[in-house]
C-alpha cells in the first residue's frame, strides 16, 4: 500500500511550483482491469477552480520526474505497476479542504462518513458552511446536522443546475457552433 502522506509530500510542490493547489491524492485500482493501480492527482489553478489538458500534462511531467528520481536513488513509494492520473476535479468535484466546503457553501453536496461513526453513514443536502473543522450541512431527511470534517470517508457535489451555472467553462468561444460531419457509407 503507498504512503499517501509521503506521495503528497512529493506532489504538492510540484503543483504549486506551477501554481496550482492539490484537491486530493488518491490509490485506486486501475480501471484498465489489469490489476495494477492508478496514482490520481487532481488539482486546480486557484484563478480558475479547474485545468485544461496542457496543465495537467505539465503537473504529470513534473510529478513523474520527481518520483523517478526518488526511485533512482532506491526510495520505493508505490509497490508493483502503477500508472498516473492528473486531472481536474470537475464540476462535481470531490470536497476534501476546509476551503471547499466553505467556497461550495448553497449547493447540494453528498457525505459519507467513516467506518464507525455515530449516527448515519451517508448524507446529502445543502451545504451551510464550516466553522473550524465543523461543518453544516441541510440533510434531506435529517434536516441541519454538524458534521466533524475528520470523520468524512468520501465527500463531493452534487451535479444540479445551479451548480452548473455556478462553473462557468474557462473557454466558450466556438462552443455555440455546430460542425456536423457525414459518415462514411
Amino acid at each position: 500500500m503507498a504512503d499517501i502522506a509521503r506521495l503528497t509530500e512529493i506532489i504538492e510542490p510540484e503543483a504549486k511550483a506551477l501554481g496550482f493547489e492539490l484537491v486530493r491524492v488518491k490509490m485506486m485500482p486501475s480501471e484498465a482491469g489489469d490489476g495494477g493501480q492508478a496514482l490520481q492527482i487532481m488539482a486546480e489553478d486557484p484563478a480558475t477552480g479547474q485545468l485544461v489538458i496542457e496543465q495537467c500534462a505539465a503537473l504529470s511531467r513534473g510529478v513523474s520526474e520527481a518520483i523517478d528520481a526518488l526511485e533512482e536513488r532506491g526510495d520505493v513509494l508505490i509497490e508493483g505497476a502503477y500508472h498516473l492520473e492528473v486531472s481536474s476535479p470537475g464540476i462535481d468535484r470531490p470536497l476534501t479542504r476546509a476551503k471547499d466546503f466553505a467556497n461550495w457553501a448553497g449547493h447540494e453536496a453528498k457525505i459519507s462518513m467513516v467506518k464507525g461513526w455515530d449516527g448515519p453513514r451517508n448524507y446529502k443536502g445543502t451545504l451551510s458552511g464550516i466553522e473550524g473543522d465543523t461543518i453544516t450541512l441541510e440533510d434531506s431527511k435529517s434536516g441541519t446536522v454538524e458534521l466533524d470534517r475528520t470523520q468524512i470517508h468520501a465527500a463531493k457535489l452534487v451535479l444540479t443546475d445551479e451548480l452548473i451555472a455556478a462553473t462557468q467553462p474557462l473557454d466558450s468561444s466556438g462552443a455555440d457552433e455546430l460542425v456536423e460531419e457525414k459518415a462514411d457509407d
